[in-house]
């Protein structure tokens, strides 16, 4: 077993992970919440009930960008792939550190100067051949970044990102959505829900699945449902999928990779 890394970030992170070969025998952390399936569980032993009070710092990261309120706090769960620790900071910025020695890599700032919006919870990684992929949600833009570089890939929607208020039957300046909680990976599919308002006027709350590759919608999951669909008969008003919002998942998704 290679030596568990240790990752303590005084005041903002405090997270252990380590880096293993295989990904089906719960010890390695490179999905939200730890696996596919979000079990949460890591089957390593080498930290226990008896010896953690003994641990010592590795090293300590700060972002240094905590603000007032509600911009203090990390909320994101990392991942670890290849010894990289991939994180976001409390105005969003996402981090790849050097996991051995906390150094920093590389840094995206998908907010520039502005003020950041909303939180984010984690991110999800993606590889084909060489080109290897962080999607990473800030506020209502789902971005591609080159696993290596921290630049967007030019390829993917915008050159780098997509607009997750498009392509929810809504006219996109006029809803609010954003993407708090990463999207589960299935082959070349980014699947992912977002959070909306709970009132009138609320964006509606489709699932939908995005070709990693390009940014595209491959096929889209209707919360609500539309005439043909099952469930519809069930509203009392024909046109309520127009209208009526909400009816989201906000809080991240578990994958089944063997029954797909």
């Amino acid at each position: 077993m290679k030596i568990l890394k240790l990752l303590i970030c005084t005041g903002l992170l405090c997270f252990v992970f380590t880096g293993c070969s295989r990904k089906d025998n719960y010890k390695s952390w490179e999905y939200y919440r730890g696996d596919p399936g979000a079990n949460c569980y890591s089957g390593l032993d080498q930290i226990n009930k008896d010896n953690v009070r003994d641990l010592q710092p590795a090293w300590v990261f700060r972002t240094g960008d905590a603000g007032d309120g509600n911009r203090s706090t990390i909320e994101c769960n990392p991942i670890i792939i290849d010894g990289i620790i991939y994180f976001t900071s409390p105005q969003l910025k996402l981090y790849a550190l050097d996991a051995a020695t906390g150094t920093e890599k590389w840094i995206f700032n998908p907010f520039g100067e502005s003020e950041a919006r909303d939180v984010n919870r984690g991110v999800a990684y993606w590889r084909e051949g060489n080109d290897k992929r962080i999607l990473f949600p800030a506020y209502n833009r789902l971005y591609a970044i080159n696993a290596e570089t921290g630049e967007p890939v030019a390829t993917f929607g915008n050159k780098g990102y997509i607009d997750l208020r498009e392509g929810l039957d809504r006219n996109p300046e006029e809803i609010y959505v954003a993407g708090t909680t990463p999207g589960v990976v299935y082959k070349d599919l980014y699947i992912t829900g977002h959070s909306t308002t709970e009132g009138d006027g609320a964006a509606p709350g489709h699932i939908r699945a995005f070709n990693i590759r390009t940014g595209k919608i491959e096929w889209t999951f209707h919360t609500i449902p539309h005439p043909g669909e099952e469930g519809y008969d069930t509203w009392k008003n024909p046109e309520g999928w127009k209208i009526f919002g909400g009816a989201n998942d906000w809080a991240g998704m578990a994958l089944d990779r063997e029954r797909g």
